[in-house]
């Protein structure tokens, strides 16, 4: 239950003042919350972007070239446009000899001579311009008296805004959540807030939204890094939580002699890498623990994380128990299941493929399978964790692409057995700042090599100009049976954004080249998107026009040629994932990133990296740099824990530093019992770590 003393940061919207009927909705999609679940907390944590400072105050005759001005002078006269003429009304603010113009487009003529009567002084502000050598103010922030000079702000914060509501309606409502935050108890240790000289939350939210003129640049930032670390070490204390429930009991030491294991590596036509060698050494001192295993494995794209994951199965197998392993799309349950049931086979075992477009009686089939224990390795998706599915003694949990599946999810399915090992999957290679941010203190494990016979991948950036050039080459390329991929951003054109359709693309392509082109996106079906796929392996269509729907679990060894069309449009982590869909077989193989001019400075950056490197770490790292944690770690996905304030690429430096404070949190009292657990549970409730107090009370 949700402590009274933050009831007011919970109350709906329209408690604060000037949210109206009208404004309740468009101020939720501002907060970027839905209308029925957006509160007062919501606004309080919608932080200014940036500030205007309207404390400059020339004179009329001293104006400068450009910026937010503040100036004062008596309405002169209005110069106003003919009937029907779409110019603007222009009003005459003069002193000491010069004027101001103010540029109204379509006012309302009573407002605006209420507002600016003739021969009256005011005071007036706004972002100056020069036009034809004459200064003017379009449509000034604020119009006030000489006498109500004291009502304009010097110091003036900005906030993210949506259409039809105004930026006064949004500082209005800030006021009010501020006013309606009370005096919360200090949850951060003595020692953290007088070596860093932090203020108490309510003055540091205070001073991030008042800007108050008399304070430094300086102490805003001081503030800013109070509040992110507030979010940090909430992140911190509910990973912990959640890793505790997770490996709460103890685990079950599993006994395997490798015998299994050793029959899946004798069927392979290579020799495991050193880091998928020293991987599976991690994972199996985890599994004859006694503790539970809790560990992220970290593979580049291709460098066989399923083989890894199949290993640690098999000795699971041996010991007598069962795996699953959840992957978050049909399509990457189906590519993982025909890789694993392959090697399984090979081994002597079973093993089984259950998604949501499984047919009822072999659904009923496969579950009589599962709880009966003759299936012991289980891929599939979201589906495996429904009540109907029953494990007879699931010992280990493979999830792959952690950061698409919610808590609620992983946790749903690792109740179907005895406190099983989870291992967790990841084929970005994630910085570990970002490991700390997302998944908690977690034991590593890193695939840093390609596997063998895997070949380079030659990248070249090719400007949209030499369009001609480059469907030339591809038609020479499938004419000596070659297959390329052709990645478009969008299924369908957009009136607004300036890209290649995909379904547009296809048409273009298929009038070059014929039947042999296919088109995949993800709107199509999957059985749809399954047949064109097949053809593709197969050499029906040799080049596929798709969407982002390939950046994950499509292999296909004998494609070439990656093109990816308005490269400039991806992140750099989609962009090398999308790379890594070509060189997985025996050809040298190419990546062109077509791009539009001009080229923005970080679009550029991107795409030098892209030609420079195909190290999955390192372009990690740069993502980070260049785009934040969004893109690091793919488009941000429901499952993802949120941050609202704290930005891994400007405070990551503090990571450190919050798990720290969250140990030494949970170590004075780990079962949240004493007095003193009560501020952190504020902490908790007032980040939305929800989850973690339900967490806490389960025990």
């Amino acid at each position: 239950m949700r402590p009274f003393l933050l009831d007011p940061l919970f109350a709906p919207l329209k408690t604060l003042p000037g949210v109206g009927p009208k404004v309740e909705p468009l101020l939720a999609r501002a907060v970027g919350v839905g209308i029925e679940a957006a509160t007062v907390r919501d606004v309080l944590f919608h932080l200014p972007t940036g500030i205007i400072d309207r404390r400059a105050r020339p004179r009329l005759f001293e104006l400068p070239q450009a910026g937010v001005v503040t100036v004062e002078g008596t309405v002169e006269r209005y110069d106003m446009p003919p009937p029907g003429s779409r110019a603007p009304w222009r009003i005459i603010l003069s002193d000491g000899g010069a004027a101001l113009q103010l540029i109204y487009f379509n006012p309302r003529p009573d407002w605006l001579k209420k507002t600016l009567p003739i021969g009256e002084r005011r005071i007036v502000s706004g972002r100056l311009e020069w036009f034809d050598m004459r200064p003017q103010m379009p449509h000034p922030d604020y119009i006030v008296s000489p006498e109500r000079a004291e009502d304009l702000p010097e110091i003036e914060p900005v906030y993210g805004l949506t259409a039809g509501l105004f930026p006064k309606i949004v500082r209005k409502a800030v006021g009010g959540a501020l006013d309606k935050l009370p005096t919360l108890p200090e949850w951060l240790s003595a020692d953290v807030l007088s070596s860093r000289d932090w203020p108490p939350f309510g003055d540091a939210m205070t001073l991030v939204h008042r800007a108050d003129p008399l304070a430094g640049e300086k102490e805003a930032e001081i503030a800013w890094q109070r509040l992110a670390f507030d979010e940090l070490v909430a992140n911190q204390i509910a990973l912990a939580l959640v890793r505790g429930s997770v490996k709460r009991g103890r685990g079950r030491s599993w006994s395997f002699t490798g015998q299994v294991r050793d029959r899946v590596l004798a069927a392979l036509p290579f020799s495991p890498t050193r880091s998928q060698t020293e991987a599976i050494g991690e994972i199996e001192t985890d599994l004859a623990s006694e503790d539970r295993m809790l560990r992220l494995l970290q593979g580049d794209v291709g460098a066989g994380k399923t083989l890894v994951a199949m290993l640690a199965m098999a000795d699971v197998a041996e010991a007598g128990a069962q795996s699953a392993l959840m992957a978050p799309t049909d399509l990457l349950a189906r590519q993982h299941y025909a890789t694993i049931s392959r090697m399984a086979e090979a081994a002597g075992l079973r093993s089984a493929l259950l998604t949501g477009r499984d047919k009822a009686s072999e659904r009923n089939a496969t579950l009589a399978s599962i709880a009966s224990g003759e299936i012991q390795i289980v891929v599939g998706t979201h589906a495996l964790f429904q009540a109907s599915v029953e494990f007879h003694d699931l010992g280990l949990v493979v999830v792959d692409e952690q950061h698409r599946f919610g808590v609620h999810q992983r946790l749903a399915l690792t109740s179907k057995g005895e406190t099983p090992d989870m291992l967790v999957m990841t084929a970005t290679p994630i910085p570990r700042t970002l490991v700390l941010s997302y998944f908690g203190d977690m034991d590593v494990s890193k695939l840093t090599e390609k596997p063998a016979g895997r070949q380079p991948i030659d990248t070249r950036t090719v400007s949209l100009d030499r369009l001609d050039e480059v469907v030339a080459r591809i038609g020479s390329a499938i004419a000596s049976g070659d297959k390329a991929y052709w990645v478009c951003p969008l299924v369908a054109e957009s009136e607004v954004l300036d890209v290649a359709a995909a379904e547009e693309r296809f048409v273009t392509l298929q009038q070059v080249f014929g039947p042999v082109v296919g088109l995949v996106h993800g709107k199509m079906g999957a059985a749809e998107k399954e047949a064109v796929m097949q053809s593709f392996r197969s050499g029906d269509v040799r080049v596929l026009v798709a969407t982002t729907v390939i950046e994950v679990g499509v292999d296909v060894p004998d494609a070439t040629i990656m093109v990816i069309e308005h490269a400039e449009r991806f992140g750099l982590a989609q962009l090398h994932q999308l790379r890594g869909r070509v060189g997985r077989g025996t050809k040298p193989s190419t990546c062109l990133l077509l791009f539009k001019t001009p080229l923005g400075e970080v679009a550029r950056a991107r795409l030098t990296v892209m030609r420079e490197t195909e190290d999955g770490f390192r372009i990690a790292e740069e993502d980070l740099k260049l785009r934040g944690e969004g893109d690091v770690l793919g488009t941000r996905q429901s499952g993802m824990p949120g941050f609202r304030i704290a930005q891994a690429e400007l405070h990551g430096d503090l990571l450190p530093l919050a798990r720290d404070e969250a140990k030494l949190a949970l170590s004075r009292d780990p079962d949240f019992t004493s007095p003193r657990a009560e501020p952190l549970r504020l902490l908790l409730y007032l980040f939305g770590r929800d989850d973690a107090v339900r967490l806490m009370r389960a025990g």
